[in-house]
């Protein structure tokens, strides 16, 4: 069953009612509702691309965080083969929070990681809602460490709403082992791809989308902070997210006019929680151009590349 966010009720209604029809028909074989039923879905068609053609910045931080859109587990299952889990950080404990190993791409031996929120209670709270803290930090650094020993290609996917900020993870070295992984992604001699899938919050992505090529998903978003941290901070009233989303310039499109991304994924209409599957192979063909750009590039290209991408960033604005 479709969740729906409050801008959506009118469609939800429109899409319920030619359900509560089909339903109906289904209940009684004498019934025919064919024709009514075209007409409602015709209806929330167009409703539909009239809802998303021009999302805000706010509608579309809403989307980003839609609890059924796919995850970094439905992408490492669907586009990658082979996939080895590597857990730990050697050091503490194992972050659920952050989910990696070895795999093939297009039967190319890679290594991917990623943020994973979980897709029911149980596991958002097992997975920390995909905030990691240090341990899972510090394992994507020992996986960026194999991957540059080994020289494998790294894909990185982003969701999350930025670093735990608990007292165990102040007390553990959050913004250090922020800062070693940011420091790691900038060292390594591979290619280094990410793509922001849902929400890239804060210091937390940035430690692993500080790549060669960066990519979102089209109603995905990528901020320094959270509309409702933002709010809270200028004006110290939360439910001022809307203006603060808008201030943030956290969409795609005014991420790629910055400079701040490479490329953008498009969607399918309504989301990537209404058409999963063609979502993810969307992506899977970003990853795949992205990593043809990146070939014959050796090591220290690759750094060049990636320290001047960065060096970069911030030296064009929105009116440019």
């Amino acid at each position: 069953m479709t969740q729906y966010m409050d801008f959506e009720k009118p469609l939800a209604e429109i899409e319920g009612k030619a359900e509560e029809l089909r339903a109906l028909a289904r209940a009684n074989e004498e019934m025919d509702v064919t024709e009514e039923a075209a007409a409602l879905d015709i209806k929330a068609s167009a409703m539909l691309e009239d809802l998303y053609k021009s999302l805000t910045p706010w509608r579309k931080c809403q989307v980003a965080r839609h609890p059924e859109r796919p995850h970094c587990q439905d992408y490492i299952n669907a586009l990658f083969t082979d996939y080895t889990p590597l857990a730990g950080d050697r050091n503490f404990a194992d972050d659920h929070a952050v989910m990696g190993g070895l795999a093939r791409f297009n039967d190319t031996p890679i290594m991917v990681i990623g943020h994973e929120k979980g897709n029911d209670t149980k596991s958002r709270i097992e997975r920390n809602f995909g905030m990691a803290r240090p341990e899972g930090y510090r394992k994507a650094i020992r996986l960026m460490d194999i991957a540059h020993r080994f020289g494998l290609p790294l894909i990185t996917l982003v969701d999350t709403p930025g670093a735990y900020p608990g007292k165990g993870a102040e007390e553990r070295g959050q913004s250090e082992a922020i800062a070693r992984a940011t420091e790691k992604c900038l060292q390594i001699g591979v290619p280094l791809i990410s793509v922001v899938i849902g929400e890239g919050g804060s210091g937390g992505a940035v430690a692993f989308a500080t790549a060669n090529r960066v990519a979102m998903l089209e109603h995905s978003v990528y901020s320094v902070i959270s509309p409702e941290g933002c709010a809270s901070i200028l004006w110290k009233d939360a439910e001022k997210m809307r203006e603060a989303a808008e201030a943030l310039r956290l969409t795609a499109s005014d991420l790629k006019q910055l400079g701040v991304i490479d490329r953008i994924i498009p969607e399918p209409m309504g989301g990537a929680h209404r058409d999963a599957a063609t979502a993810i192979a969307a992506v899977g063909r970003a990853i795949e151009g992205m990593l043809q750009d990146l070939q014959g590039k050796d090591a220290q290209a690759l750094v060049a590349d990636r320290r001047n991408k960065f060096l970069e960033i911030g030296a064009k604005g929105l009116a440019a």
